[in-house]
């Protein structure tokens, strides 16, 4: 399983530094499921973690603190217990007492994983572990590792709790799914070498979450991946959506109805639409659903060009969500699909378009260095306008503003070849110029700029109309 290491070298890092330091450590791990948090943080300090806690999903505080007195006999074996804790203080204070006995140089690691399973309403988990802290750990060379999947509540209850945990994390370490160029080595240190185009496919699907690439097997296309993965009936990304929202958020039907809200809109949705599209009024628990879910990295938010903070567009960004909306919750549970042959339906088109923009939105980086612009400030944003008297409507995909009077209007294309521009191509993108600065005065000059997959046929409405071309393999930098 090294494998999971890769692009996590900075991560390491932290954790290491945290461990070599001569002051008490608490340290938050936050990052959606399936991204690797459990491995990175057993990995990396594997034998030196004196006391490991799982939360249990659903369970009792009377269950949690029984799971708590496994984890107990499994660290401290010889340990007697006189008498099992029936609060979190009682637990948190037996745990301080034994870890006092080890007779060790070195620094302590204690880790919690799962937190916000164990931090439930009324358990008094949370202030148990302030006092933990607060009373115990301070005084002491340790590493107290919190890690949870739900990261709107890790940031919440711990990193910016107001009590007991309160200005207590000395390191924030967010762990993201791996971009195209880490996806890549991570297949290859699996031994499965496939083409960027085929990567490509995968990554639309299930994105850079390692869990999730660790099904995809050698000899088989990208095609026959997803086929296997997720259309049979056991693929391991045939039922993952639901699970996937349950897992993290109280009332997961809620995260979803937004999901589903967002889903068939890939320029974006505002809140005022997401309101008329759900039963949700304009209110706290609209902001809170809408914070969780992008903290946990299912949904961006971007600013229209020009647009103020309250104009913010929300966009579904989680590869698979999108993917098992648009295929595979319409086959039911036991129903049987052929993937090449729903390549054929209008869908396809329109999901493979929306999922390579996404692609595109999260690899900025790679294409501000295409661009020659890595070292110019630039903003991101997108820009709609819907059509008004003599001014037609347009809609750009990616706009990215520089600090040398500069902007790159970028059309984004998902081909299987090289991509021919067309005097339609070039009508419609030279409109789209026209009404952005219409509606934006602006005086900056605008370049177009087309991102594909395998670049574009050099014929005289390319050479004329376009600037620049960001192709593929820019995007695995």
């Amino acid at each position: 399983m090294e494998e999971l290491f890769v692009g996590r070298t900075q991560e390491v890092s932290v954790l290491n530094t945290a461990l070599a330091s001569n002051r008490p450590e608490m340290v938050a791990v936050i990052g959606r499921r399936r991204v690797g948090k459990t491995f990175l943080i057993k990995h990396t300090y594997n034998t030196r973690i004196d006391f490991e806690l799982t939360g249990l999903q659903h369970a009792t505080k009377l269950e949690q603190l029984q799971n708590f007195i496994f984890a107990y006999r499994n660290a401290f074996p010889d340990l007697p217990i006189d008498e099992k804790p029936r609060t979190w203080l009682s637990a948190f204070f037996m745990l301080s007492k034994a870890l006092e006995s080890l007779p060790k140089k070195e620094k302590l690691v204690v880790f919690l994983d799962e937190l916000p399973w164990l931090g439930t309403k009324r358990s008094g988990f949370i202030t148990a572990l302030g006092w933990f802290w607060n009373s115990w750990a301070i005084n002491q060379s340790v590493v107290l590792v919190v890690c949870g999947s739900a990261a709107s509540w890790m940031v919440e209850k711990v990193i910016n709790d107001k009590g007991g945990l309160h200005n207590r994390v000395t390191r924030i370490l967010t762990l993201y799914p791996f971009s195209l160029g880490e996806t890549e080595t991570f297949l290859k240190s699996k031994h499965i070498h496939l083409s960027r185009y085929h990567i490509t496919q995968l990554y639309m699907v299930m994105g850079g979450i390692p869990m999730y690439l660790n099904q995809v097997q050698s000899g088989l296309s990208a095609v026959q991946n997803i086929q296997s993965i997720c259309f049979e009936r056991n693929g391991y990304l045939r039922k993952e959506f639901d699970r996937l929202f349950v897992s993290l958020f109280d009332n997961a039907n809620n995260h979803i109805e937004i999901i589903r809200a967002l889903a068939n809109k890939k320029i974006g949705v505002t809140r005022e639409e997401i309101i008329a599209k759900t039963k949700f009024s304009n209110g706290g628990m609209l902001t809170t659903i809408l914070s969780e879910l992008a903290e946990s990295g299912f949904i961006e938010q971007y600013n229209g060009y020009g647009k103020k903070t309250r104009n913010q567009l929300y966009r579904l960004s989680d590869p698979y969500s999108l993917f098992y909306l648009t295929f595979l919750e319409q086959l039911g549970a036991n129903a049987n699909s052929d993937f090449m042959r729903l390549s054929d339906l209008p869908n396809y088109k329109s999901w493979s378009g929306y999922a390579f923009e996404n692609i595109c939105l999260m690899h900025i980086d790679p294409i501000r260095k295409s661009l020659g612009i890595a070292g110019i400030y630039t903003t991101v944003s997108t820009f709609f306008a819907k059509a008004q008297n003599d001014v037609s409507g347009a809609q750009i995909d990616l706009i990215i503003d520089r600090s040398d009077h500069s902007i790159n209007i970028c059309e984004i294309k998902f081909s299987q070849g090289v991509y021919s521009v067309t005097k339609q191509t070039v009508a419609n993108i030279e409109n789209k110029k026209r009404v952005f600065q219409h509606h934006t005065k602006t005086k900056k000059h605008l370049f177009t700029t087309l991102i594909t997959t395998f670049g574009v046929s050099n014929n005289a409405h390319k050479l004329n109309h376009i600037d620049q071309v960001v192709v593929l393999d820019d995007l695995f930098v």
